[in-house]
């Protein structure tokens, strides 16, 4: 999800958060207070599933490398010295 969508949806929850708090409270600050705890809550989350996914794909990236070094390795046949084709007599 790319961030201006992240941030347009965070609003909005956050917005609702607050309303809601407000009427079920009476109380403005402590609409207020919740809801930056709430946006705080939010951020963690956000940052927690980005660093998740840099994670996992820092993961792939290492097993890819491993895996065409592996293919290489496996696909070179070791070279002979001498071809011992020409060495025979007919």
């Amino acid at each position: 999800m790319r961030f201006p969508k992240f941030l347009v949806g965070m609003l909005g929850v956050l917005i609702a958060f607050a309303v809601t708090t407000y009427m079920m409270s009476n109380s403005l600050w402590t609409a207020v207070i919740e809801t930056l705890i709430c946006a705080v809550i939010i951020q963690i989350g956000y940052f927690g599933a980005v660093l998740f996914l840099v994670m996992r794909e820092r993961s792939r990236n290492a097993e890819r490398r491993k895996s065409l070094v592996s293919d290489e390795a496996s696909s070179q046949t070791p070279s002979q010295p001498f071809n011992t084709s020409a060495t025979k007599a007919p």
